[in-house]
């Protein structure tokens, strides 16, 4: 499946009927009058999000979207019919902002939620309406609005509680596999994983945790080197970072500093965003020449963050990890019900 997170297009509302000149013309109505009716409101564009959808790829080739115009007067003072609203189905965790001026209009999360992002035209109104003591018999009647339109960029952000970062290799794919029923293509290169993969892991209770596997970041990632600029906006509706750190690597605590730089970098709150560390690719560490457990020690100096030490491909250590994980998240759900408790 090819995943989009990114579409631009243009929506437009209906246009509103036109209200029209009549006069009644009546057998036995001597004193016929006008009778023309108003034109109907034109459609409007709704968003509503849904859950069968995971990308944006519908708006790839199709960038415009039009709701129905509005239907015109008739006579013996009938209004026009509405235009049919134009209901369009995005995933659930997407952005829309207005592509001119960068604001963002509305952010579709649960299922079933919606936004009417133009609104239809108003329709014109009919000779019968400007009757009067005045004017017995008007002969003009007005066309209807056009409807609002507006070019919007959308943005697929997905829906996970706990992110998977780390730098090309760190094992984000293999974690993810151990963890989940989810299948990501791994081999041992940079940049194999290309979008992100979700896992849905257990709880103890049964209850399943949504992980996500944030492809591309490297040094530079918040610029747009790399894979990383398009991806890091997923980070974003996270609650939890799962950091993995390649143990092999040369350089660990540079490694640990270079994601670090760039959630600093792009901002939104990743960098004090609640972060798990784990020491990755144990099964291939000489234990004798690596003082793992020293470098566990600094990396929670750095961080203040609680640091694993683990192996993806062998499963070592990850209950542990887990178990802290389930710890934050029950922490962040007992606050959240208690601010909402006291704000109730």
């Amino acid at each position: 499946m090819q995943f989009i997170d990114q579409a631009e297009i243009e929506v437009e509302a209906g246009k509103g009927g036109d209200g029209i000149v009549a006069f009644r013309r009546e057998k036995y109505v001597p004193a016929g009058g006008p009778s023309g009716g108003n034109g109907g409101r034109g459609g409007s564009v709704i968003f509503v999000a849904v859950e069968n959808l995971q990308t944006l790829l519908d708006f790839r080739y199709n960038h415009l979207f039009k709701g129905e115009n509005g239907g015109r007067g008739g006579p013996n003072n009938c209004t026009g019919a509405s235009g049919k609203d134009l209901i369009i189905e995005i995933p659930c965790g997407t952005a829309i902002y207005d592509a001119e001026t960068d604001a963002l209009l509305g952010d579709l999360i649960e299922p079933g939620q919606r936004f009417r992002v133009v609104e239809g035209g108003k329709g014109g109104l009919g000779n019968q309406h400007f009757l009067s003591n005045r004017n017995r018999a008007p002969e003009y009647s007005l066309p209807g609005l056009p409807g609002e339109r507006k070019f919007l960029r959308l943005e697929l952000k997905l829906l996970a509680q706990v992110g998977i970062i780390g730098l090309p290799n760190a094992g984000k794919s293999t974690l993810i596999s151990s963890l989940s029923a989810a299948r990501p293509k791994i081999a041992d290169y940079p940049f194999t994983t290309l979008i992100p993969n979700l896992g849905v892991v257990r709880k103890p209770t049964g209850d399943g945790t949504v992980f996500a596997d944030i492809p591309g970041l490297i040094e530079g990632a918040s610029h747009g080197a790399g894979l990383g600029y398009d991806f890091l906006r997923h980070i974003e509706r996270t609650r939890v970072l799962l950091h993995l750190i390649d143990a092999t690597s040369e350089d660990i605590i540079a490694d640990y500093n270079t994601i670090q730089q760039e959630l600093e970098i792009y901002g939104r709150g990743l960098g004090e965003r609640s972060q798990v560390l784990a020491l990755n690719k144990i099964d291939a560490v000489d234990r004798e020449t690596v003082d793992l457990e020293a470098l566990a020690r600094e990396l929670n100096h750095l961080s203040h963050a609680p640091v694993f030490i683990i192996s993806a491909v062998t499963r070592t250590g990850l209950d542990p990890m887990l178990q802290e994980i389930w710890r934050i998240l029950d922490v962040m759900n007992a606050a959240e019900e208690e601010v909402g408790v006291l704000q109730y």
